[in-house]
């Protein structure tokens, strides 16, 4: 048996192309986005657990999922 650690992942907002229609909050099951000031989503690094379903719900295609820094 190994014993591989898995690589921490964290969604990421392009924001200078996010539209803030807000399906990405909607999808979030943890609550981790948000949307600031009507403009852009806002990702809380501390909630995201890089599940994807964001991602896969932005009609921008503007997140990406991420290894996170340590």
């Amino acid at each position: 048996m190994t014993s591989e650690k898995r690589v921490p992942r964290k969604a990421e907002v392009s924001e200078a192309y996010c539209v803030a229609c807000g399906c990405c909050v909607k999808a979030c099951p943890l609550g981790a986005i948000s949307i600031y000031r009507g403009i852009k989503a806002v990702v809380n690094q501390d909630k995201c657990i890089g599940c994807g379903k964001c991602a896969k719900e932005c009609p921008a295609s503007v997140i990406e999922i991420r290894e996170a820094a340590v």
